[in-house]
């Protein structure tokens, strides 16, 4: 099928080149003026002159003009949801910001307003040009009746994907906010739930970890490792002797070098006052811990959230 342009002769006119200009507009699929007009090969005026001239012909269900905001709406639609072909017509629609020499949005024509069109434009190409546009339609109408099941299945598995999202969201908010147990006693052999628990509240810390337990190792480091990043650690520990009176740290500096090499930044210190082990998070959450983190699951052992108040007390015996 071809179509006979007043100024440039013959130009070929696919039906998929109709289809990409028609966009959907209220539930209703619509063609701009001014791509009209390139098919009926006439200027944008005189189509909107003939249209004007016969406007009784042209109810609001054929013809009417865009409003700013309608116009917008479209631009987003298409943008997220339609084909390269259809965003590229509608970005040339944006592109020239004066119609007839005002700038106002452009008009747009339904199934109903392009036959009439023919009518108006009194041309044989008009005719011819009516006629495949109306093919154009009913080929879009066909494929949509046809495929309508598969777009509903579509429709429904975005709905579940998104209710999903929305649960999934729900459940890790939760998770960040849960409340982790203020007591509890762990037993004999229960060294994952032990481990498991003080890795959660090492996790937990977002500026600081203060750590007081005389007996540590690279068990206790492998569970500090879990930290945030950028979360200071501060180990407070026992310097024990050996028979000959000599220091023997439980934890070698080659240690605490590579830890730091990878989950900076730790710092040990020794101090010899305490008996007990602490855990204290951002230096205002303080748990009271019956074992050390190295011995957790060996033996039975119990663990206790302080009240707040007592961490200005301790951290200044350290």
């Amino acid at each position: 099928m071809k179509v006979r342009n007043e100024t440039r002769g013959e130009v070929a006119l696919p039906i998929e080149k109709i289809q990409s200009m028609i966009v959907p507009l209220n539930g209703v699929q619509v063609m701009f003026d001014r791509d009209l007009a390139a098919l009926y090969g006439v200027d944008v005026r005189r189509l909107n002159e003939q249209v004007n001239r016969n406007i009784e012909r042209f109810p609001e269900r054929f013809m009417h003009q865009l409003t700013a905001e309608e116009f917008a709406n479209l631009k987003s639609q298409i943008a997220t949801s339609s084909s390269d072909s259809q965003l590229a017509h509608l970005k040339s629609q944006f592109a020239t910001s004066s119609w007839g020499g005002v700038r106002k949005p452009p008009k747009v024509f339904t199934e109903q307003g392009i036959s009439m069109l023919s009518a108006v434009l009194h041309s044989p190409t008009a005719v011819d040009v009516s006629i495949r546009i109306m093919d154009a339609f009913v080929a879009m109408r066909r494929f949509l009746l046809s495929n309508a099941q598969v777009f509903q299945r579509i429709e429904t598995v975005e709905k579940r994907q998104l209710m999903t999202d929305v649960k999934v969201d729900a459940i890790l908010a939760r998770l960040d906010s849960a409340e982790h147990p203020v007591q509890g006693v762990f037993y004999d052999g229960q060294l994952w739930d032990a481990c498991s628990l003080v890795e959660k509240l090492v996790a937990r810390a977002k500026t600081s970890i203060l750590l007081i337990d005389n007996w540590v190792g690279t068990g206790t480091l492998d569970m500090l490792a879990k930290k945030r990043k950028n979360v200071a650690v501060t180990i407070v520990t026992s310097e024990h002797k050996d028979r000959q009176g000599n220091p023997r740290h439980t934890l070698a500096a080659s240690d605490v070098a590579k830890f730091n090499a990878q989950y900076p930044t730790l710092v040990v210190r020794y101090n010899e006052k305490f008996h007990d082990r602490f855990l204290i998070l951002d230096d205002k959450e303080i748990y009271l811990i019956g074992a050390s983190l190295k011995d957790l699951g060996k033996k039975c052992f119990a663990f206790t959230k302080l009240d707040a108040g007592e961490i200005p007390g301790l951290k200044s015996r350290i």
